[in-house]
């Protein structure tokens, strides 16, 4: 397996809340526990800079790792990371037991291949929407992947690549899956439509209110003028 990630613990014979402290506190170790596979439950620490380390690689949380204790190699998977809820500071974890043949539900991140090829981008001009980023799966513990592959070269415009569309490992499912939890992993869809700014007229080119155009009279300067006009003779020749 590619990346193994391996860490190095001690037994830990203090139990207890206050024991706990101390070991974080004095020791600058991680108290935790190993357990499973039908074998006596491990009470550890670990070394807290080399958790930290071990916690940034995100296949920590998804693959097989080797803790080396007392000249041993336990292989596990992590099950549980607890956190100070403020400062983050880790504050336990628990590993649990696997062989080669051991069944777990993993989560595992999908890898996006493709994006700057992707048909629908470069003919289109459309936009890659993703809908989830990982997915759980069982599988056997020696044949967890670093990631699930998805290809969207040739992905066109209004196209989606579904769960029911990808290739999992050799043995894996996904838990309960069926046509009506078949969800949608991404798609490409049409550009967003900008929107038209109002158009803005150069000052002056509509008519001021009032204003009137040249040869046109308004309704008062035709009465006025009908008032000056001078009236008819009405009397009898």
């Amino acid at each position: 397996m590619s990346n193994e990630i391996i860490l190095n613990a001690d037994l830990r014979v203090r139990t207890g809340t206050n024991k706990t402290r101390e070991i974080r506190r004095e020791d600058s170790m991680v108290p935790a526990i190993i357990y499973g596979n039908e074998e006596e439950s491990k009470n550890i620490k670990l070394k807290l800079n080399e958790l930290t380390k071990a916690s940034e690689n995100e296949l920590f949380y998804t693959q097989v790792l080797k803790i080396l204790l007392e000249g041993n190699e336990e292989k596990v998977v992590l099950k549980e990371l607890q956190r100070e809820p403020v400062k983050g500071k880790f504050l336990h974890a628990d590993f649990q037991r696997v062989s080669r043949k051991t069944k777990l539900k993993v989560v595992v991140p999908f890898r996006f291949n493709g994006e700057e090829e992707c048909q629908g981008v470069k003919t289109d001009g459309g936009v890659i929407a993703k809908a989830i980023s990982e997915i759980e799966i069982a599988c056997l513990a020696g044949d967890i992947p670093e990631a699930i592959e998805v290809d969207i070269t040739n992905l066109m415009l209004n196209e989606a690549i579904r769960l029911s569309d990808i290739t999992l490992p050799e043995g894996a499912e996904i838990p309960g899956f069926d046509e009506e939890n078949d969800q949608m992993i991404v798609s490409v869809n049409p550009p967003r439509a900008e929107e038209e700014e109002p158009e803005i007229l150069p000052e002056g080119e509509e008519g001021e209110e009032g204003e009137v155009a040249e040869g046109e009279e308004t309704s008062e300067e035709q009465d006025a003028s009908s008032d000056d006009a001078p009236e008819e003779d009405k009397s009898s020749d």
